[in-house]
């Protein structure tokens, strides 16, 4: 028996570190090309300056992202994941495209017509983050926490690389004619490569590594048939079969049932991004004021906050400082409403050291509780139940970014807009 045991613990670990690899390259390809669209606003700015830009793309991508989500969480227990998640994929590789498309199509010119087409591919992005991050935090929820927190690493990994490759293509083009939309060009020519590149990981290498193969085969044992075509992909078609035998006999909670014994985990998801996106990125872009950095300021804002939340999503991963009680994790989220009054007065009497320190703490914390929450919310539920929890989590998530970028425009309250 101790020999089975350890022979399972074997093939549970075997790959694990390619598997995190592969789930931080997945979760940056989750954010990557609509950070790039955020991380281009002194671009869009520039094209689109009465318009905007850096609140409105936020705005119209909320409602798509929540509204695809909300019909996704509801159905996930008889989705395909995989098909879903290919899905995002490929969407977020052809917005990314069309954002090319559209550019070269208009020649870099302003005006509505064109604004109105980035719009739509704002929400066309919305929609492909629904489907990816729901669909990928559900189905990493069963699986060690370590792949998780790989995922989560890399949704920030995508603001950190864009912010760093935004301030080069922004030097590297300074001082070149038309060097503003060279460097936007070349940075979304980037993000479709890098599009096609999770495309190609998903469906191909991801479900055939063990570790993911194992947990996989272990959800659909309890149930699961979110994973069956994802088995079936990676030539495990047995287990496959006898989950859709199990999964009308397996009871599991409803959907009801998670958020009423998880409604704190959840309140703190909505409180951590409603509070975040209240201040980036719109008002970190428009209303820090004018400084001796000029242009270069909201991108170093930006850049401060995108490196700081990568790095707080690494710092659970030290258990001694990893925060799992449910009570200091609210009251952590809760006193994080502090940041609101430090943000306004900073921007009213502060210099730039104490606004670059200011935004680097917002991020850091964000990226610290975000995966406290999401890994401490599934344990102890089975297979099944996991994934519905991540999709569910995510659904708040989403909802609290929205509900950040809708309160963010109360910052233009006395400025004439």
């Amino acid at each position: 028996m101790a020999v089975t045991d350890e022979k399972a613990d074997v093939v549970r670990l075997e790959g694990k570190y390619s598997a995190m690899i592969v789930c931080w390259l997945l979760g940056n390809g989750c954010l990557f090309s609509w950070n790039s669209m955020l991380t281009i606003q002194d671009y869009y700015g520039y094209l689109f300056p009465n318009y905007h830009p850096s609140r409105v793309l936020t705005l119209v991508y909320q409602p798509f992202a929540l509204g695809t989500l909300c019909i996704l969480a509801s159905w996930e227990a008889n989705i395909n994941t995989r098909k879903r998640n290919l899905f995002g994929y490929v969407l977020f590789f052809i917005s990314s495209l069309l954002v090319l498309v559209l550019d070269l199509a208009t020649s870099g010119k302003g005006g509505l017509g064109p604004f109105i087409g980035i719009c739509a591919i704002s929400g066309a992005f919305g929609i492909a983050d629904a489907h990816v991050q729901g669909g990928m935090v559900g189905d990493l929820s069963f699986m060690q926490p370590e792949l998780l927190q790989s995922f989560l690493a890399g949704l920030a990994a995508s603001g950190a690389l864009t912010s760093g490759l935004r301030l080069i293509t922004k030097g590297a083009f300074e001082n070149s004619k038309g060097g503003l939309r060279k460097g936007a060009l070349l940075f979304f020519a980037i993000s479709t490569f890098f599009e096609l590149l999770c495309v190609i990981l998903y469906a191909f290498t991801f479900p055939k590594l063990p570790i993911v193969k194992h947990f996989r085969a272990k959800a659909a044992l309890e149930g699961s048939k979110t994973v069956s075509a994802d088995l079936a992909a990676a030539g495990i078609h047995g287990v496959a079969d006898e989950a859709m035998g199990k999964a009308t006999e397996v009871e599991r909670l409803s959907n009801k049932e998670l958020l009423s014994q998880n409604i704190d985990y959840v309140v703190d998801i909505f409180f951590i991004y409603a509070l975040t996106l209240s201040i980036f990125p719109g008002f970190l872009s428009e209303d820090t004021g004018s400084h001796s950095l000029g242009t270069w300021y909201a991108l170093v804002l930006i850049a401060s906050y995108n490196v700081s939340d990568l790095i707080g999503r690494y710092i659970p991963l030290i258990g001694c400082i990893r925060l799992e009680s449910r009570k200091w994790l609210m009251v952590s989220i809760v006193a994080r409403i502090l940041l609101l009054p430090a943000f306004y007065f900073t921007a009213k009497y502060g210099d730039e050291g104490w606004m670059i320190l200011l935004t680097s703490f917002l991020g850091l914390t964000n990226g610290y509780l975000t995966v406290c929450v999401l890994t401490s919310a599934p344990k102890g539920y089975k297979g099944p139940e996991q994934n519905a929890l991540g999709n569910l989590l995510v659904l708040f998530l989403l909802g609290g970014i929205f509900a950040g970028v809708t309160l963010g425009w109360l910052w233009l309250i006395g400025k004439g807009w």
